[in-house]
């Protein structure tokens, strides 16, 4: 039988992590790393008026998330 350890206490109102964005975390064993701040974070992709504009946000978009999910450690990103 598998034994599993809870990192919570199954508060009605949830559970966190992180309590601000200078707070360092991290997943599987990574560096730990305080929130990343990116202008694309605040931009609109889907509010762009040309088919480049929404071109150029999607891929720095995806970059980005890509890029916080491998700081992270949830994503192995490069090798």
């Amino acid at each position: 039988m598998a034994t599993y350890e809870q990192i919570t206490y199954n508060s009605p109102d949830g559970a966190q992590i992180g309590k601000a964005a200078t707070e360092k975390v991290a997943f599987y064993g990574t560096v730990p790393v305080v929130q990343r701040a990116a202008a694309i974070q605040s931009a609109s992709v889907v509010s762009a008026t040309s088919y480049i504009s929404v071109t150029s946000n999607l891929a720095a978009f995806c970059a980005e998330v890509a890029a916080t999910l491998t700081g992270l450690g949830l994503w192995k990103g490069e090798a």
